[in-house]
């Protein structure tokens, strides 16, 4: 028997709702677990306080929150994502001349972890370290739209939460639930001068083995290059298909 019980009680607790497809009331928790009601809600309440779990109170249910995510984030992170990646952004770059990179969720923000750039290519903002807005970038949305809706709530509470660089781009939740829901039905996602004014991305999400976005691979060309967003999409999925594959990840619907 364990002599941490409470601790013991929370990681049952998240490895359920990790199974879940979506949010569960807090008695469905205690029958599932076989755990007191009373012991539930103090272990549900602590653990909002920490962002690993979050409340819905209008449908009375509790989802995993953005430390969960972080948190997986993170053992992909040291478990070598980026040197499964790593070949496969080469092979982007070598066979469309366009810059590629590997990010991931940070926050409400897209970590990049990775940058490939051809020859002359001119320079961008985006590099290895660097944070930006996720809802401004074709990789942070491609890794949104695959969230359930209660995460992205808890990443965009409010107008204030929105933030811009040149003026376009979703500024409230409502306009970024629409270009999600968009973007997830296409599979992939786009950005056109949301960063930087001049130039397009284009992303897709891999998968973990739950079928939750692990990472993002991205590629950015000036606006003016006489290519079609759609014509990188193609090869940027497949990238993103073969880091799922690498990965031991499942395609979800």
């Amino acid at each position: 028997m364990s002599l941490v019980p409470a601790a013991t009680r929370a990681l049952r607790l998240l490895r359920f709702l990790a199974t879940r497809p979506g949010p569960v009331s807090a008695s469905t928790i205690a029958d599932e677990l076989q755990i007191p009601r009373s012991s539930v809600y103090q272990l549900l309440e602590a653990m909002a306080e920490e962002g690993f779990v979050t409340r819905l109170p209008e449908e009375r249910r509790w989802g995993l929150g953005v430390a969960a995510f972080e948190i997986g984030s993170a053992y992909l992170r040291h478990d070598g994502v980026e040197r499964l990646a790593r070949p496969l952004l080469h092979q982007l770059t070598e066979s469309t001349g366009a810059t590629a990179h590997l990010g991931i969720l940070h926050g409400a923000d897209i970590l990049y972890l990775l940058k490939e750039q051809p020859p002359h290519a001119p320079s961008l903002i985006t590099g290895v370290g660097v944070r930006l807005p996720a809802h401004l970038t074709a990789s942070g949305r491609s890794i949104l739209a695959r969230l359930p809706r209660a995460q992205v709530r808890a990443l965009y509470p409010d107008a204030a939460s929105f933030t811009s660089r040149t003026g376009r781009g979703p500024a409230t939740t409502a306009q970024l639930r629409r270009v999600l829901t968009e973007e997830r039905h296409q599979g992939w996602s786009i950005e056109d001068g949301q960063v930087t004014e001049g130039f397009v991305s284009v992303a897709a999400a891999a998968l973990d083995h739950n079928g939750h976005p692990a990472a993002a691979i991205s590629l950015t060309v000036p606006s003016a290059r006489p290519v079609t967003p759609r014509a990188l999409a193609g090869r940027v999925r497949d990238a993103a298909a073969e880091l799922t594959r690498r990965l031991n990840g499942r395609t979800s619907p």
